[in-house]
């Protein structure tokens, strides 16, 4: 498979010839199950303290027709406060007591971990790069592909150098990628409490830019919104398939391409 390479400029500047980057049929089951895992492996275990609601002298006498008993007493049996004042018979330690222990908490010893076989998941990551290649995909997330030049879209390594948002804009824009740039500005407002929960806006996920080892591009495009830069050695799935749904745009440059194309 012969992919042309783009100058800034937006002019053909070579071919490339690809032989397993896009090759790997696409397969949505497997995408879903490795962007799964993945968002599980992020998560840090967490929990109440053990002992929390416990830490208290409150205890309970269950023996009829004794001194202490606390039976026939007109009384919900449940663990008390014995001899403290204002405090003595004071319910504790059960769930439905004020500072009493959770009846449920959530446990640290839970194993949020998904488990994927690491053939399974490098399979899956060559399956979301097919998708990338794959016009109707990509137009089902709603990207505008109409005036890009070409799918997949590979630049020259010249494209890593720049070091201005400006150029690196520009550079996108003769790529036919204005149109995209326009779509991602756009933030609406979340209906529903996440207003409130600190995700109040809802923004669009633009095209992902793949480099080999492009420090200062990383730094330029960054602030161009809805874009991501990532060298092509920490590609995982979710990047390339955004929520499982495959057919993310991306901008390769040819060493990227290169490196991902070996065997």
């Amino acid at each position: 498979m012969k992919i042309p390479v783009y100058d800034l400029s937006g002019k053909v500047k070579s071919n490339i010839e690809v032989k397993r980057a896009f090759s790997e049929p696409v397969r949505k089951d497997l995408i879903k199950r490795a962007v799964l895992a993945e968002r599980a492996a992020e998560r840090a275990p967490y929990g109440a303290d053990p002992s929390a609601g416990k830490k208290t002298s409150a205890h309970y006498h269950g023996r009829r027709h004794y001194r202490y008993s606390m039976m026939n007493r007109e009384m919900s049996r449940m663990k008390r406060i014995h001899g403290s004042g204002f405090l003595s018979f004071r319910a504790r330690f059960v769930p439905q007591a004020v500072k009493g222990r959770k009846a449920h908490p959530p446990k640290s010893e839970k194993a949020w971990k998904v488990k994927i076989n690491k053939k399974e998941h490098a399979k899956a990551v060559m399956s979301a790069i097919s998708a990338c290649a794959e016009r109707e995909l990509l137009q089902e997330r709603g990207h505008k592909i109409e005036n890009v030049k070409h799918i997949p879209l590979v630049v020259d390594d010249s494209f890593e150098k720049l070091n201005r948002v400006r150029d690196v804009r520009d550079a996108l824009i003769h790529m036919g990628l204005g149109d995209e740039i326009e779509r991602v500005k756009e933030k609406k407002i979340r209906s529903g409490k996440g207003k409130m929960r600190g995700r109040r806006y809802k923004k669009k996920k633009g095209p992902v830019i793949i480099v080999d080892n492009g420090e200062l591009v990383q730094k330029a495009a960054r602030n161009i919104h809805g874009f991501e830069v990532v060298p092509a050695s920490m590609l995982d799935v979710e990047l390339l398939a955004p929520g499982a749904a495959p057919g993310r745009l991306c901008v390769w440059t040819k060493g990227a391409l290169e490196k991902v194309d070996k065997p």
